[in-house]
This record gives structure tokens, sequence and C-alpha cells, in this order.
């Protein structure tokens, strides 16, 4: 069965998906161009350093509904064979949906993820950064209200529709499972060149600033450890 697109996004309190909440959550089906998006009351405090990134404040969210009720109307947007799409989904908006949905005694469905900065880092490695904003501007998308759940979906739809062109998200699935071997360092000052070419100081340099701990990088960690890098 085909798979239909539902770009989505959330605002939270804060970025720990254990204890932070969702204060809004958007998102948008370009098939049938129907929009999602809902303020939620996330029972807590929303610090200021959260409100000074996207603007949601206590007073906004005080006669908003709890996740018990949003969860279920996002749950029925997204009926149907679906895939849900989030820059950076599976290390945050993936991780605050399932813990959403379990505090709220919900079932989360089981929905197929596609993480699009995955397939940026995994696809467009020759790119020096790959947070939506820089994205949005090389394609030429037009500015928007970022860091509020529909804008950065609406900017989201956009930017992945120019990066996967015409393939179906079956396709896109399928790619984003296949392992890469690496054979040119992906990132950085020496960006496209071969690891042997790589400084020795500058691959210590990225170990003790833990970049080679990320999980996205450890197939880096094993070619600078063959090399002899890292002892």
């Amino acid at each position: 069965m085909r798979l239909r697109p539902i770009y989505y996004d959330t605002e939270t309190t804060g970025v720990r998906s254990d204890k932070d909440r969702i204060v809004e959550i958007a998102a948008f089906d370009p098939e049938k161009n129907l929009s999602f998006v809902r303020l939620v009351n996330p029972e807590m405090a929303i610090p200021k350093e959260a409100t000074a990134i996207h603007k949601i404040s206590d007073e906004m969210v005080k006669e908003a509904s709890t996740f018990r009720t949003v969860g279920e109307e996002f749950r029925d947007f997204c009926e149907g064979a679906v895939v849900l799409i989030a820059h950076n989904n599976d290390s945050f908006d993936k991780l605050f949906l399932e813990n959403e949905y379990r505090r709220a005694a919900l079932e989360l469905p089981n929905f197929p993820f596609i993480d699009s900065l995955k397939w940026s880092r995994k696809y467009r490695s020759d790119l020096p950064r790959h947070t939506l904003q820089f994205l949005r501007e090389l394609y030429g998308i037009t500015a928007n209200q970022a860091h509020r759940a529909l804008d950065d979906v609406m900017v989201l739809y956009q930017v992945f529709s120019y990066m996967i062109d015409d393939l179906s998200m079956e396709n896109v699935l399928e790619l984003l499972s296949k392992k890469v071997t690496l054979s040119h360092m992906p990132f950085g000052k020496y960006q496209g060149k071969s690891f042997v070419e790589v400084p020795k100081s500058y691959v210590q340099w990225l170990k003790s600033s833990g970049a080679l701990d990320k999980s996205e990088n450890k197939e880096l960690l094993v070619h600078f450890e063959k090399l002899g890098y890292l002892s």
C-alpha cells in the first residue's frame, strides 16, 4: 500500500523528552491539502528560555487542551497508510510523541517515520550544515516565523520535496535503511578530503569535543581508529 506523507513538528518546554512536554503540535498533509495545528496545555510552567525561542507563553496555553485530547485529534488526522516526517525526528519529535502518548495512556499507532535531518546528512554530505533554516535558504524558500510548529512544517514540506525529487516515500524509507560506506570526510573544514588527508590533530580534536561519539559519526570513529589516529 502506498504511503501518504504527513509532515509534522512539535514545540516543547525544553529538550528532555523524559521530563519536558509538548506545547504545540502541527502537521500538513499535502495530498489532502489539510493542516493541523494545536496548542497543548503542558500542565507545567513553560521556561522563559523556551518561550524566547518559540514565543509560546503560559498565558497562551492555559485554556488549551491537554495532550490526551490533542493526541487523539492528531491520531485521527494521521489516519490511513501514512508516514510521518520531521526534521531531527529520531532524536527529538518522535521521542516527545512517544512519551506524551505513554503519559496520556493513549496508543501511538505504529507509524513509519522519516527523519529529514538524517536524509540530508546522508545524501547531501556536501553541505556544511543541515539545519532546516539553512536548507530553506539553500533552496530559495521564503522565510517564515521559524520555531512555530506549522511554519516549520510548511518549510520542511518544501525543502524535503526538493531533496527527494520524485522518489516515493517507500523509496526514501528503503534508502535510509541502507548503509552507505563513507570514503571521504563528510563535514567540517576538511569536508570532501579522503581520510588519510585529514590531519591527526584535527581528528583528535573531534574526539575530544565529543563529535565522534555521536551515533551518526560512529563510522567515522571506526575509520580513524583503523588509521591509528586515536591511539
